[in-house]
């Protein structure tokens, strides 16, 4: 069994498909690496083993269906999308006992070809933070040191990978959630073009900023988990119409990268960056070159307001969306209340965390009569000028390159209390959201002093996610593979 969980997808892919490995065999193997690893590290906020081995058996009993292209491969998705008949708490006390009726979009897109979900993935509360420390439920640990963060949002679906409970895991990537902990955990992360995958079934933090993506182990991966969860659907007004590549075939015979020219923005490379990142980041620059790619200097002069910019943005869409959580309609409904008043204040007190509340009071403050246009309009106005820096960037080169995350996985509790150093660790990512572009993260080695695996970024211009998930393969065929994360032998 243990053979079957080192395998990538695209691996247990294909030896289901011959018959070397039956959809039961390979759901029982993740099973397995789940009850010897989840009492470590906490990745699963809820698991379901008798459904996923009934599909499994159920697969088996019809056998491989070419025309799915993944058939019998187990997944997880992070519990900020909804799956039909399994709970959806988005890691949040206000949701504990929500089961929705209906699959989102991109589930049912997975079961269509042929994978079986095998649960949902800790996160933090409704996609608030970047530590996965504010689940209402858990604190998910880092594989490679349990003493330390996984990342977040989307924490426990990168911790899931990295450990081998699944071959694949749905995130949700409003400001870097698939990317930073794809870094921290030394796994693959891509968040698409906004619009490329439907948002339909997700429950929405930032409307005009969430994306769902799929966490992998190889660039190959990636590019099969996107090829079948994009798309554009009729429910959804900010699903794009376009055609969507088979991602997976277009980077297939990917040997090189002449021809390609990498941005290399000095705001990402300079000040307040660890050495070590640096330094792992320039290493795979070297690489780069060496399989012939040209890497020339860009600039993203906006990077600086990226953060307030964001934050901004963020918080004033989380207390628009989060408004239906209320006692009413959605939700804890306070059982003490005996007003109107004191049910709002009650539920949404008692159901809340306390990095949520935070943001539904800044982002109501800034939507307020008065304050208005001084934040939230300027806000929009910079977001403008941070995605004309890119179009500018992508005129000198096909993909911009820099560090996902200043510094390697830091430890369990170190900037819980300090929200605003938390919400700086995102300065590297946050801009590609902004602007609606794909962004990739892949391991590019390992600290020099920390141990820790080090990501990279990749992004790319709108709907050209083929340009990084081709660079990625390249690049990750080329650099010394990572060994089996520390913190589990």
């Amino acid at each position: 069994m243990s053979d079957i969980v080192s395998l990538t997808l695209t691996e247990v892919r294909d030896k289901l498909a011959a018959g070397d490995i039956k959809a039961e065999e390979a759901v029982a193997a993740c099973l397995d690496r789940i009850e010897a690893t989840e009492p470590k590290i906490k990745a699963i906020l809820h698991l379901q083993a008798a459904k996923a081995l009934k599909t499994a058996k159920a697969l088996d009993a019809a056998g491989p269906d070419p025309a799915k292209r993944l058939w019998g491969v187990p997944i997880l998705v992070k519990d900020a999308i909804c799956v039909a008949d399994a709970p959806t708490t988005c890691a949040s006390k206000i949701l504990e006992n929500f089961v929705p009726f209906y699959d989102a979009a991109c589930i049912r897109k997975l079961k269509d070809a042929g994978a079986v979900i095998l649960g949902k993935a800790n996160l933090d509360e409704f996609a608030m933070g970047s530590s996965t420390e504010n689940s209402a439920y858990q604190i998910t640990a880092n594989p490679w040191d349990l003493s330390r963060v996984p990342g977040g949002s989307s924490g426990g679906s990168a911790a899931a990978v990295a450990a081998g409970q699944c071959f694949a895991a749905l995130g949700t990537d409003t400001g870097g959630s698939i990317r930073q902990p794809a870094a921290f955990c030394g796994t693959v992360g891509i968040k698409p073009t906004y619009g490329r995958v439907s948002r339909y079934g997700l429950v929405a933090y930032g409307s005009s900023l969430d994306q769902i993506g799929p966490l992998a182990r190889t660039a190959d991966d990636a590019a099969a988990m996107l090829t079948v969860i994009s798309g554009h659907d009729a429910k959804d007004s900010t699903s794009a119409p376009r055609e969507v590549p088979d991602f997976e075939k277009a980077i297939a015979g990917a040997a090189d990268l002449s021809g390609l020219t990498i941005g290399l923005p000095d705001e990402y490379w300079g000040e307040g960056v660890d050495d070590e990142v640096r330094e792992a980041c320039r290493q795979a620059m070297d690489t780069a070159k060496a399989l012939g790619a040209t890497v020339v200097p860009v600039s993203l002069p906006h990077t600086p307001y990226a953060v307030a910019t964001y934050y901004i943005v963020a918080m004033a869409e989380a207390s628009s969306n989060l408004a239906r959580f209320d006692g009413v309609r959605y939700g804890r409904r306070a059982p003490q209340a005996k007003t109107l008043e004191e049910l709002y204040e009650l539920s949404r007190s008692e159901g809340f965390g306390a990095e949520v509340r935070r943001r539904i009071i800044i982002g109501t403050y800034v939507l307020s009569a008065g304050y208005y246009d001084a934040y939230y309009r300027k806000a929009a106005q910079v977001r403008r000028l941070i995605r004309q820096d890119f179009l500018d960037a992508y005129s000198k080169c096909d993909v911009v390159c820099g560090p996902t995350s200043p510094f390697a996985a830091f430890p369990i509790g170190k900037m819980s209390g300090d929200p605003l150093q938390m919400y700086l660790s995102d300065i590297f990512t946050i801009s590609l959201n902004l602007a609606g572009l794909p962004g990739l993260s892949m391991p590019v080695g390992l600290g020099k002093d920390s141990g820790l695996p080090i990501g990279m970024q990749l992004f790319g211009p709108a709907f050209d996610e083929t340009a990084i998930l081709r660079t990625a393969k390249v690049l990750g065929n080329a650099l010394p593979k990572l060994p089996q994360p520390a913190g589990l032998a």
